[in-house]
């Protein structure tokens, strides 16, 4: 069945070839003459094309209703979760200039794993193994990147790797991750109905989770005022919490939290978020979607618990991506390397008997040789 049952599919007949295909991760149509997709990272016009604007809005029209939403003149914007975790998004005209826009993210099946990462070459075994242990000694995780580089993915990974003995409580905006431990709670926010009741925004449940007893907390985007809850929740005993953010750094995704934390009612002075930020997140993975598609982790830093005079923050790369250039055919080449800086859970590391060595924060000779030249 896919999807979509019968009666749906028959209105997206055009691009049902593409929403069966397991290769497509995306559909994506811009007016009733133009339809890309997704497949391996890299996005592609396909031949597929809507009678016209009356058939493509009579899809979009069918999809809202087998949703239970409303998408009509005065409703314009679709926003929507499909059973199967699928995401499926609309414009209509006049906002969408160009005729009715569709885009479908299709819900990858299977659970991903750090070994399927490794594969593909998005991370290393050993940085792998420092988050697995980041994870294990309850450090609060960031998550960045940019949209479709894979954040997602990596948070449900993240997830699944905390100790089944916790309880989790997973936040999103729609729900995507899938995290396969004993003790999780998934909460999902609810859009207003046609009267305009009835919300249930990202940081009314975040108040809600603080008293049902998480030990940690997931929020599966950062995006609004809820970042000062997040960064309370880190700061008052749910370590181990994790979140993603949309930003190009580790350190614009400490600016961008700052930014979002100010949002709203607070009348905290922009020094003490700083302090509050600094004190709470632990690590900043940095993921990047690369020229040839693919994804990987660019960055892996540890977040000094200090601001300077003017209130800056300070990140040290436990591990960068060093890119080296590329192939013929225009795959990215480098390395995911250690930087030869210790992170300061190194202590609870040897207290835990964890068996990751200081020496495995090595960097490599030529890495060395070039940091010499650099200075």
């Amino acid at each position: 069945m896919g999807v979509f049952d019968d009666s749906i599919t028959t209105f997206l007949g055009v691009i049902k070839q593409y929403i069966d295909d397991d290769t497509v991760s995306d559909v994506l149509v811009n007016g009733p003459n133009e339809v890309f997709i997704e497949r391996a990272g890299l996005l592609q016009k396909v031949p597929a094309q809507f009678k016209d604007e009356q058939a493509l809005q009579a899809a979009v029209r069918n999809i809202a209703q087998y949703v239970g939403r409303i998408v009509d003149d005065e409703n314009p914007i679709l926003d929507a979760r499909l059973p199967d975790g699928s995401r499926v998004a609309a414009v209509l005209p006049p906002c969408s200039r160009k005729g009715t826009t569709l885009a479908i993210r299709k819900f990858q099946k299977g659970i991903p794993n750090f070994v399927d990462l490794i594969k593909v070459g998005s991370i290393t075994k050993d940085a792998a193994r420092f988050l697995d242990v980041c994870v294990y000694l309850g450090k609060n995780i960031l998550v960045s990147g940019g949209t479709g580089s894979g954040k997602t993915t990596l948070l449900n990974i993240l997830g699944t790797r905390v100790p089944s003995q916790q309880r989790l409580v997973i936040i999103e905006d729609a729900s995507e991750l899938k995290v396969h431990i004993d003790h999780v709670v998934y909460f999902e926010t609810k859009s207003s109905d046609a009267m305009g009741k009835g919300e249930v925004t990202t940081r009314d449940l975040m108040r809600a989770a603080l008293r049902l007893r998480p030990d940690r907390i997931i929020l599966g985007e950062v995006r609004s005022e809820e970042a000062m809850d997040l960064i309370t929740a880190m700061n008052t005993g749910h370590n181990g919490s994790m979140g993603t953010i949309h930003a190009n750094s580790p350190f614009d995704s400490l600016v961008r939290l700052e930014v979002l934390a100010m949002i709203g009612e607070t009348r905290v002075p922009v020094v003490a978020v700083r302090r509050q930020i600094v004190s709470a997140i632990h690590i900043v993975v940095q993921i990047q979607r690369m020229s040839d598609g693919t994804r990987k982790i660019t960055n892996v830093s540890e977040v000094l618990p200090e601001i300077d005079d003017r209130g800056h923050y300070f990140l040290k790369s436990i591990y960068k991506f060093i890119q080296k250039g590329k192939t013929p055919e225009g795959k990215v080449v480098g390395e995911l390397i250690p930087t030869g800086h210790i992170p300061g859970m190194i202590v609870e590391m040897e207290i835990n008997q964890i068996p990751f060595p200081k020496d495995k924060f090595t960097p490599p000779d030529w890495y060395v040789e070039t940091q010499k030249k650099a200075a």
